[in-house]
């Protein structure tokens, strides 16, 4: 009888490049059978490059990968799911148009003679596999119906339908609730039990700790150090992780980089409501403030800053631009009332991925680089491009980089740098460190601190209560479409946010 590997899979010295970068240097990874293994490092890292190898959605450009000890160099997603190997994307890949069971079955229907697609088993395969995780999404609903969150469970459950021996988890946390986090996690428990190798890849270290075994850092394309999770303290991870010292994650500062009023009121929502999303929310915003917004999934966040945007059309209530009333009937009108939104999801509303950092940077404010109102001034273009390139810190070799071959928090810069070119007043940034490494995280704090200092006023939504409490002048909780607290920064704490997320009254002002 043949004698199992140790390792399911060994990477030796893998390498990737792509045009001038090399986002993966002679990388070595082994995988154990019934193992979590950890996968962490800062954007850009190279912690995504290099599953997305194992996943034949990348080809390796050097080195070697042995699976179950014989030599494997997958050419495509699908030659590395038939030989077991299944990876859940950090940027979702499910296709709105189709329903839940046909995105779960994709490339993979189940068949009866003749080829002929057998669309009755496959619908009651996903409803078996949602019953046996305690999920409650139709079979049969459209994937463009769904919230984010269900979005992500559907991506987990493609992942493990079709019994992987590998299964690569890519941030499958950053967009879903509490409650559904621990149904994954005792999905994770059950496919240790059946001796499946699992890769997380997280920035969440309270996850890391809970549910890992092993531990791989990676820094700039790297390998750092792999340590059983046990043997690695909090400290010493973000240390190897950044390469420096973190003394401050959450950078405030107390003096103005330019003077203003601090209680001149930038922004008044008075009774705002769109039925069925939000009601009654009223809320004041000064200029060098930070102002957090917090709440569990589903309480209306978003949807109340998508309306102060343009994007949606409220029903009644009132928005208030420094003493004017003003109707914003579409992120124009916004933009022109110097107002800036930084999206939940940069990939499908932020960016045009296909495009350049220029083009992106550029694009929102095109008004401000043409001559004559028709002719695009391409030097002054190049200048303003360059300076938020390096005003931001981007990584990158030049300004014409396509954005899709940026990691996720380079990405999320230029974001900022196409609104930062217009030089607006009030900055709507929602969860702007959403998917960041802890480095990342500490330079768009920075950014942050620099904007308020300036006068700039910022709301800010976040699930994570230590940026809310950490980066915040003041909060506001909300639960079910309703403020249910509302708290100044001395006077708030975790206890309080989570009361009032959940609907109770933690005594806020």
């Amino acid at each position: 009888m043949q004698k199992q590997q140790e390792y399911i899979v060994e990477m030796k010295e893998c390498r990737k490049e792509f045009p001038g970068v090399v986002a993966v240097k002679d990388v070595s990874l082994s995988l154990k059978r019934g193992e979590v293994h950890a996968l962490m490092g800062e954007n850009g890292a190279g912690k995504s490059t290099i599953m997305k190898i194992l996943a034949g959605i990348l080809p390796l450009d050097g080195g070697e990968i042995l699976l179950n000890g014989s030599v494997f160099h997958p050419k495509s997603p699908a030659q590395a799911l038939a030989r077991g190997i299944s990876m859940i994307p950090q940027e979702l890949d499910l296709v709105p148009q189709l329903t839940v069971t046909e995105n779960i079955f994709s490339g993979q229907e189940l068949t009866v003679k003749a080829g002929i697609i057998h669309k009755k088993a496959m619908i009651q395969r996903a409803g078996q596999l949602f019953q046996e995780l305690g999920i409650d999404i139709s079979p049969l609903e459209k994937v463009g119906k769904l919230s984010v969150a269900q979005m992500q469970m559907v991506a987990i459950v493609k992942a493990i339908a079709f019994n992987a021996d590998v299964i690569i988890m890519d941030e499958p946390t950053s967009a879903i609730t509490e409650r559904e986090v621990e149904q994954l996690f005792q999905v994770v428990g059950e496919l240790k039990k059946q001796q499946k190798a699992i890769v997380y890849i997280s920035h969440k270290m309270d996850e890391i700790y809970k549910i890992a075994d092993t531990l791989t850092i990676m820094r700039d394309g790297e390998h750092v150090v792999t340590k059983k999770v046990s043997e690695i303290s909090e400290d010493e991870v973000i240390r190897l992780m950044v390469g420096r010292e973190l003394s401050n994650m959450y950078t405030k500062s107390s003096a103005k980089l330019e003077e203003y009023d601090e209680n001149e009121i930038m922004m008044e929502v008075s009774h705002l409501t769109k039925e069925g999303l939000f009601q009654d929310i009223s809320f004041t915003l000064k200029r060098g403030e930070i102002l957090g917004v917090s709440g569990l999934m589903g309480a209306g966040r978003t949807e109340v800053m998508e309306t102060v945007f343009g994007l949606r059309k409220p029903d009644s209530g009132e928005i208030w631009i420094k003493g004017k009333k003003v109707s914003i009937k579409n992120p124009a009108t916004a933009i022109r009332n110097e107002l800036a939104f930084v999206s939940e999801d940069r990939k499908l509303y932020g960016l045009n991925l296909a495009g350049s950092i220029k083009k992106n940077v550029s694009l929102a404010y095109l008004r401000l680089i043409l001559i004559a109102r028709w002719f695009v001034d391409f030097g002054k273009e190049r200048r303003i491009v360059d300076d938020l390139i390096a005003q931001l810190r981007i990584k990158t070799t030049s300004r014409d980089t396509i954005v899709n071959n940026l990691s996720g928090g380079n990405q999320q810069k230029v974001i900022l740098a196409k609104w930062l070119m217009g030089d607006p007043d009030i900055f709507i940034m929602d969860e702007p460190t959403r998917g960041i490494d802890v480095g990342a995280k500490a330079e768009i704090y920075k950014i942050m601190d620099t904007l308020a200092k300036r006068g700039k006023s910022i709301i800010m939504i976040s699930s994570e209560m230590p940026e809310l409490l950490g980066m915040s002048d003041h909060i506001i909780v909300m639960h079910e479409g309703k403020i249910t607290g509302s708290f100044s920064k001395e006077e708030c704490n975790q206890e309080k946010l989570m009361i009032c997320s959940m609907g109770g009254n933690a005594n806020g002002n």
